[in-house]
């Protein structure tokens, strides 16, 4: 299995440790809303673009592992692709990590396949994790917030509390039960409706906030074009 191996900036317990984690399994989970109201928002977003309905809610997709990218410039096929902000679940030496990243998706190919549309692009994500132990008291208050230059404007692109997201456990028991996520998995845990509609730029920043322990992981991305000679 093809893997990837990142070095994050892991805080647990109070302390920071730079460590080397190797990533073989990536995950994105699609439409994991508590809301029906909102899910069912987004679905209609997608929609209009003429990607069809998921088979299921939650839905999990299976991306080669080797797309994750802490990089500051992704390149993709002409300019049919988005980023999307989502928290994103490690498991490393037994632990359960979150940080933040972006489901860069060829929305043109999505239309057609949307597993395909996942394996498009590369899926840029913060380089620092926190120990899922140290903000679950409080996970429904986290934030996840992207913005996107389009057209040299910087705007407000998505932002959403957690509270809004399945929460680990249970997105996680929806796809593993009671084995839990395995060791070497990033799972993407879904995201909000974009703010003005699903729509291409040229960079785009994310990040995820926590308000009680005033921190927050951030990352940001260049897009470069590639030419669709034909």
């Amino acid at each position: 299995m093809s893997g990837t191996t990142i070095d994050f900036q892991v805080h647990a317990d109070g302390t920071a440790v730079r460590q080397s984690i190797t990533l073989n399994r990536l995950v994105i989970a699609g439409w994991t809303g508590r809301d029906p109201v909102a899910r069912d928002k987004h679905i209609a977003e997608l929609e209009e673009l003429g990607i069809p309905r998921p088979a299921t809610t939650p839905i999990y997709y299976e991306v080669a592992a080797s797309r994750l990218t802490v990089a500051e410039t992704i390149e993709v096929s002409g300019g049919d692709s988005s980023g999307e902000v989502e928290f994103v679940l490690v498991k490393s030496g037994g632990r359960l990590l979150v940080g933040v990243g972006s489901d860069h998706t060829d929305r043109k190919v999505e239309t057609y396949n949307i597993t395909v549309s996942k394996q498009m692009c590369d899926k840029p994500v913060a380089s620092e994790l926190w120990l899922v132990d140290d903000v679950a008291a409080h996970w429904d208050q986290l934030m996840l917030r992207a913005y996107a230059t389009i057209n040299g404007e910087r705007v407000l692109y998505q932002e959403g509390a957690l509270s809004g997201m399945l929460a680990p456990s249970d997105l996680i028991a929806r796809r593993y039960g009671e084995a839990g996520l395995p060791e070497g998995t990033a799972m993407f845990g879904g995201t909000f409706a974009a703010k003005g509609g699903i729509r291409p730029a040229d960079r785009f920043e994310f990040e995820l906030v926590d308000p009680v322990l005033n921190r927050t992981i951030r990352h940001g991305y260049t897009i470069a074009q590639l030419i669709i000679a034909g």
